[in-house]
C-alpha cells in the first residue's frame, strides 16, 4: 500500500495498492493534467532524487524541494506567541528539514493557504508529532487524504496567536487564505499570501488570477472583496508562494497599487 503523490501538483492520496485513475486537484479547471498524462510518484521515489532545501529567505526560514518539483511552493517557519507555525506544506519530508525545524523550537501547528499546497501535509503533521493542520472549511472537498489532525476553520479571520492571523482572501479558491504576521521579520509586519495574491517576477507588484497556469482571470467582485478584507492590515513585506518571490519594504503600498491597477484595467 502506497500513498501515491501526483507528479504534477504534488498532492498526496490515501494509501492504495494501485494509484488513483485521476488527480482531483489537476482535473479541476484551476490546475492541469501534465502533457504526458497523469503520472504518480511516492515519498520513497522522491527521496531518491530530491531533498528539502532549508535556507534563510529574506529573514524567515524557508523550506523548498530541490530540484524543483510539482508547483514548487515554499514553506515558511513563522515564530508565534503560542509556538512556531509552519506556513504551507511540501510534497516530501526529509530528515534535514525536520532537524532544522526542531532546532528552532519545533512546530505547534501547520496552516495552509489553499488546496494546491495541501500536498503531503499529513506526512508533515505526523513527522512533527501529530500537530494540527488548519484549513479553511470552504475548501474541504479538496482534501484528498483525510486525517484526524486536520482542523477546519470558518469565517474571514482566525487569530492563531496574539501576533498571527489567518485571513480568508477568497478568489483563487473560496477558502484561499493569507497569513498576517503583525511583527514580521522586520518592523511593520508581513503578509504571506500563497496564491491569493501572486507576487510578480519584478517583485514590485502582485496579481490576481482564478487560474494561474490556465490564465483565467479572477472575478472582479472577488478582487474587491479581497481588497476589503485586507484593507485594515499593516505590513511592509509580502512573502509570495515561492522561494525569493517576495516584496521587501513598501509592500502595503505595492498591494494597494496592484488592486487599483487591476481594477482600472478590467473596467477600461
Amino acid at each position: 500500500m502506497i500513498h501515491h503523490i501526483c507528479a504534477t501538483c504534488g498532492t498526496q492520496y490515501p494509501a492504495t495498492e494501485r494509484p488513483p485513475k485521476d488527480c482531483v486537484i489537476c482535473e479541476d479547471d484551476r490546475q492541469y493534467v501534465g502533457w504526458k498524462g497523469q503520472r504518480w510518484t511516492s515519498a520513497a521515489e522522491l527521496a531518491l532524487r530530491h531533498r528539502v532545501l532549508v535556507e534563510d529567505d529574506d529573514g524567515v526560514l524557508g523550506l523548498s524541494v530541490t530540484p524543483d518539483l510539482a508547483i514548487d511552493q515554499r514553506a515558511c517557519l513563522i515564530p508565534g506567541a503560542r509556538g512556531n507555525v509552519l506556513w504551507e506544506a511540501l510534497p516530501m519530508v526529509d530528515a534535514e528539514a525536520l532537524a532544522a525545524l526542531r532546532a528552532r523550537g519545533g512546530v505547534a501547528l501547520i496552516a495552509i493557504s489553499h488546496p494546491h499546497f495541501y500536498s503531503s501535509m499529513v506526512d508533515w503533521s505526523e513527522a512533527l508529532g501529530g500537530v494540527p493542520i488548519l484549513l479553511h472549511e470552504a475548501d474541504r472537498r479538496f482534501v484528498m487524504r483525510p486525517h484526524p489532525a486536520i482542523e477546519f476553520w470558518s469565517g474571514d479571520r482566525l487569530d492563531v496567536a496574539s501576533d498571527l492571523s489567518l485571513i480568508r482572501c477568497g478568489g483563487h479558491f473560496a477558502g484561499s487564505t493569507a497569513l498576517h504576521w503583525r511583527r514580521g521579520p522586520r518592523p511593520g509586519g508581513a503578509l504571506f499570501t500563497g496564491d491569493a495574491l501572486q507576487v510578480g517576477l519584478g517583485r514590485r507588484q502582485v496579481a490576481f488570477m482564478y487560474s494561474y497556469p490556465n490564465l483565467v482571470p479572477m472575478n472582479t467582485s472577488a478582487i474587491e472583496s479581497m481588497r476589503d478584507r485586507l484593507a485594515a492590515l499593516d505590513f511592509e513585506d509580502v512573502f509570495g508562494y515561492a522561494r525569493g518571490r517576495n516584496i521587501i519594504g513598501g509592500a502595503r503600498a505595492a498591494v494597494d497599487q496592484s488592486f487599483a491597477r487591476h481594477l482600472e484595467a478590467v473596467r477600461g
